[in-house]
C-alpha cells in the first residue's frame, strides 16, 4: 500500500483504525516463515506446508496482508486470493494473529485494510470465507465485519465434514459477505 493509499485508508469511516505500533503491508516472501509459525502456533488453523506460504506470500501478496510489529516483523496475517469464476469475490483463506499480540484489534483491522485495498485496486464487492462452527473468535470477527460495513452476511455450508478425509473435521461453514459498494472513481474517463 502506497502511503496516498494509507492516507485514503485511514480517513475511509468505514475502516477501522489501526492499533498503534503496527503498520499494515503487502507479505514478501522473506515473510513466510514467520507467518508459517503464527498459524501453526494458532493451534486453531489447518496449517499448510511452510513451503506454501512462501508460494502464497509469492503469488498472493496482492491480496493478502501482515501486520508488522515496531521491528517490521509479522504479528498477525491475511491470506487471501480472488475467486477465478468470481473475480469480484475475495476469499480469505487464513487469519492468525500473533499470540503475544491478540487482543489488540489486529485480525478486525487486517480484514479492513486488505477488504479496503481490494475493493480499491481490485474492484472486489464481496468477501468469502470458511468457518468452523466451533471457531468462536472467527466467527465473530466476520460477523462483526459485516455489521461493521452495514453488508448482509449469509452462511451455509459449503463442505460437510463427511468429506474430509481424516475423523473429526468439523464442517467448513462459507460466510458469503457484500455486496460492498464499487469504490468511488475519481479522475477522467
Amino acid at each position: 500500500m502506497t502511503a496516498a493509499q494509507a492516507d485514503h485508508a485511514g480517513a475511509r469511516s468505514d475502516i477501522r483504525e489501526f492499533p498503534e505500533g503496527f503498520k499494515l503491508d503487502t507479505p514478501r516472501v522473506e515473510d513466510g516463515a514467520a507467518i508459517w509459525r503464527i498459524a501453526r502456533d494458532s493451534k486453531a488453523l489447518d496449517l499448510n506446508s511452510s513451503y506454501s506460504y512462501l508460494l502464497w506470500c509469492r503469488d498472493f501478496a496482492a491480496t493478502s496482508v501482515v501486520a508488522r510489529d515496531t521491528e517490521g516483523e509479522p504479528a498477525a496475517f491475511i491470506t487471501g486470493y480472488l475467486r477465478p469464476e468470481r473475480p469480484e469475490t475475495l476469499v480469505v483463506w487464513q487469519v492468525a494473529v500473533d499470540d503475544a499480540h491478540r487482543g489488540q484489534g489486529l485480525a478486525a483491522a487486517l480484514l479492513d485494510g486488505l477488504t479496503a485495498r481490494a475493493r480499491d485496486e481490485l474492484g472486489v464487492r464481496f468477501v468469502e470465507t470458511t468457518v468452523t462452527p466451533d471457531n468462536t473468535a472467527s466467527n465473530r470477527l466476520f460477523a462483526s465485519f459485516a455489521e461493521r460495513h452495514s453488508v448482509p452476511l449469509k452462511s451455509e455450508v459449503l463442505f460437510d465434514a463427511g468429506l474430509f478425509p481424516e475423523q473429526g473435521h468439523e464442517p467448513e461453514v462459507l460466510h458469503l459477505i457484500g455486496p460492498f459498494e464499487p469504490p468511488a472513481r475519481t479522475g477522467h474517463s
